[in-house]
């Protein structure tokens, strides 16, 4: 207790007479106790370092300044904070993200400091500006059932799929979104907007699904629901050679990439969380599955975009980013602590409750990669 308050108050009175004691009883410990000096403050609680100090104080500054009002010659200039925030309140305008901001710019060739620093600079700016945040998630619930788990280390080999709702004009009327995405790339591979569920619908855009990719995944996952779970669509999919996995009862994490793709549908700025009809309703999927294809910085890839993880034309960008971030660096290294930066690059794989691959096997990717 006492030497806490020493702590707290060390200009004190009764935090000096604690030091005085402790001197005194180390000195006692020494010389009539037979103890070392290392062993005497070790038995009263005192580190050597509290020690050394003690006996020789550091040099007092006259004048400190406090570290955040301190000259930082690797912080950004002006012009380089005015050039961000510019960027980021332009993205928000659009109902873009801070990440979306800092990929794009990147891509661009603009390259003014790390992305903990954009977000640094965006959390000075009018947050009333900022797009609206997310909605709740589902609790988890019973987890009896295993898990399922599944893996994919490249495109097309699993998709997960699910069914949500929009909101039409009337009381207890809405309109079907269903999406089919890509585990790997995250791409949205399929999907349709209609006024009902029905295994017939599911079983068409799956089979146009496969078309446009040319092959079937190995895997399909999706949750419980009745169309994902009718014979028709089981029936399909095998047929196809695609084994179709589904949610434990009431775990929604379960089925993590479908799930992450409503909420992104949902919280975009122009969501109109009511339709007037299902023409608006699909003019608003269609728009959306163009943008979060070809033009959504994804966080969980590296801030690619779903269509160049899909295609591989992310290695080119990946090689642009390099070589402007390495301009960057040799133009300031200091603001590194002059340690060479890494590019990012999108995970190895994906999985669903999956440990991830053999450390061979991720090796090769990143060899191949």
């Amino acid at each position: 207790m006492e030497r806490a308050y020493a702590r707290a108050n060390p200009d004190s009175d009764r935090a000096a007479g604690l030091i005085e004691n402790e001197r005194d009883l180390v000195g006692e410990l020494t010389d009539s106790g037979g103890l070392s000096e290392r062993g005497a403050l070790g038995l009263i609680g005192v580190a050597r370092s509290t020690w050394h100090y003690r006996r020789h104080p550091r040099p007092g500054v006259p004048a400190p300044v406090p570290h955040a009002d301190r000259g930082q010659p690797q912080s950004l200039t002006d012009a380089e904070r005015a050039l961000v925030a510019g960027r980021i309140l332009a993205a928000w305008q659009a109902g873009e993200s801070v990440d979306q901001a800092y990929a794009t710019a990147w891509d661009e060739g603009v390259y003014a400091g790390s992305q903990r620093t954009w977000w640094r600079i965006a959390a000075t700016l009018d947050q009333g500006q900022r797009p609206g945040g997310p909605g709740t998630r589902c609790a988890a619930g019973d987890r009896d059932r295993p898990a399922p788990q599944l893996l994919a280390t490249g495109p097309n080999q699993v998709w997960s799929w699910d069914i949500t709702d929009f909101k039409g004009p009337y009381s207890r009327q809405v309109f079907k979104v269903y999406s089919v995405i890509d585990i790997y790339s995250r791409r949205i591979v399929a999907y349709r907007v209609e006024d009902r569920e029905a295994d017939r619908l599911a079983v068409q855009m799956f089979a146009a699904a496969f078309t446009a990719a040319g092959t079937a995944p190995g895997y399909v996952h999706a949750d419980n629901g009745a169309v994902m779970r009718s014979n028709a669509l089981a029936g399909f999919l095998a047929g196809h050679g695609v084994e179709l996995t589904h949610n434990r009862p009431y775990v929604s994490n379960d089925n993590p990439y479908s799930e992450s793709e409503f909420r992104t549908l949902k919280t975009r700025p122009n969501y109109p969380k009511v339709f007037a009809d299902l023409p608006s309703a699909r003019d608003y999927v269609d728009a959306h599955v163009v943008w979060h294809n070809t033009t959504h910085r994804h966080g969980g890839i590296a801030l690619f975009t779903p269509d160049q993880l899909h295609d591989g034309t992310w290695i080119q960008a990946h090689r642009r980013r390099h070589t402007v971030q390495q301009a960057y660096y040799l133009a300031h290294p200091a603001r590194y602590r002059h340690r060479v930066p890494t590019t990012a690059m999108p995970p190895a794989w994906s999985g669903i409750n999956h440990p991830g691959p053999e450390p061979e096997q991720h090796r090769n990717w990143l060899q191949t990669g």
